[in-house]
């Protein structure tokens, strides 16, 4: 398990395909701040919620300089329907062997209902023009963290 990103650290840097199966850097978002997000899996229910508030809240964000990319160990075909399904308009990527989302530290031991297991750990990482960390939060809840996020970077 990669040790946990601090504010300050260079964002590991990758590239991973799109719904489209096309190929996303994080260096193609250099000079912009990025919120990248990472979650267990599209079509799930807090994933939704979450993915859909992004959307919801996606032109205040972008409007403050921010580009939004949420990451998740699906296909990308799963990706492409979770988009259509939903109206998504955020960038969503796929890391089917969670090599980006360990790299991240947003992949480790889980408890539900008592037990422990290893899973995709709700992240969001915020990354500035530089590509070093201002934020990161791990843990996170699905329901009003856009809303927190929006509220912390003072936007």
């Amino acid at each position: 398990m990669s040790e946990r990103l601090q504010p300050g650290d260079v964002a590991p840097a990758f590239t991973l395909p799109d719904a489209d199966g096309n190929e996303v850097s994080l260096a193609d978002h250099k000079g912009r701040k990025v919120i990248v997000y990472f979650y267990p899996a599209a079509l799930t229910p807090g994933c939704t919620k979450q993915a859909c508030d992004f959307t919801d809240n996606l032109e205040v964000l972008a409007s403050a300089g921010y580009d939004v990319i949420g990451i998740s160990p699906d296909t990308p075909e799963k990706l492409a329907k979770f988009r259509e399904k939903e109206s998504l308009r955020v960038t969503l990527l796929a890391d089917p062997d969670k090599r980006v989302t360990e790299a991240y530290a947003a992949y480790g031991e889980k408890k539900n209902y008592g037990k422990t297991y290893l899973g995709v750990i709700r992240s969001t990482i915020v990354v500035d023009e530089d590509g070093k960390v201002s934020h990161a939060l791990y843990n996170v809840r699905a329901t009003g963290h856009v809303a927190k996020i929006i509220k912390d970077l003072g936007i």
